[in-house]
């Protein structure tokens, strides 16, 4: 579980990523505030409303982690299929691979780290591949590796062919990342014409608090002024939340 933590959850624990998640979480959430209330006080109140947004930001860099991890993992497979075919080990494919990937990725990749620990197992601790294999699945959380796993295992078990599982499950998963690239291609512009529709509100008032300052003056001074710009508001966080959950296609 440690070295779970080490290469999916890096960017988790990395000072820098929430430095700038905290500072300009605050000064984007200040600034709403400022449009919406005109009051420095509730707008620094505002501001702290951040700490509300740290499991999404978890959950952000977990997909993102994921999918970085997907994609090292087909270059995986399209590495050991080809060990594979010319007659290698599994072990001996795994630290071929770790050789190859390293022309192509740093060493601070997740795969990297990962293939590092079953090559280092393999060697030092004289660990199987298929209890490596088995310990990567658990710990990466992604379910095309459990399954490309559980498959293994079982290929193991009845003594099938190794190198077709490889690459079948190669093909799969390339299949797979090529239909999912289209489709967020597809919803891309319509992801961006959201936020644009989510954002003009805000747009307009600045507007109009720049063009004419005392057109919105009531808004700002009023309870029931205060309570429009508190709907409005919440209007317009609720269909920025809704559009991005009708368009999240992983969700």
């Amino acid at each position: 579980m440690k070295l779970f933590k080490v290469f999916v959850f890096q960017d988790l624990r990395s000072y820098a990523h929430w430095f700038r998640f905290f500072f300009v979480g605050y000064l984007s959430l200040f600034a709403v505030g400022q449009i919406f209330y005109g009051n420095i006080g509730f707008s620094a109140i505002c501001g702290l409303s951040v700490f509300l947004l740290i499991d999404q930001y978890k959950n952000y860099l977990k997909a993102k982690k994921t999918r970085a991890l997907r994609i090292q993992f087909g270059d995986l497979l399209y590495s050991l299929s080809a060990s594979v075919a010319t007659g290698r080990q599994l072990s001996n494919a795994l630290q071929e691979a770790y050789v190859n990937l390293g022309y192509v990725y740093k060493p601070t990749t997740p795969m990297m780290i990962e293939l590092k620990y079953m090559t280092k197992s393999i060697a030092e601790n004289r660990d199987s591949e298929e209890t490596l294999l088995s310990g990567f699945a658990h710990r990466s959380g992604v379910e095309d590796i459990r399954n490309f796993v559980s498959v293994y295992m079982s290929c193991r078990e009845t003594g099938g062919d190794i190198n077709q599982v490889i690459a079948n499950a190669s093909e799969i998963l390339m299949q797979k990342m090529s239909i999912e690239r289209e489709i967020r291609v597809m919803t891309s512009q319509k992801q961006f014409e959201g936020k644009i529709i989510s954002a003009m509100p805000v747009i307009i008032i600045m507007f109009l608090n720049i063009a004419s300052p005392g057109y919105l003056e009531n808004l700002y001074c009023t309870l029931t002024g205060r309570l429009i710009m508190t709907v409005a508001l919440a209007g317009i966080l609720t269909a920025y939340v809704l559009t991005e959950k009708i368009m999240n296609i992983e969700g």
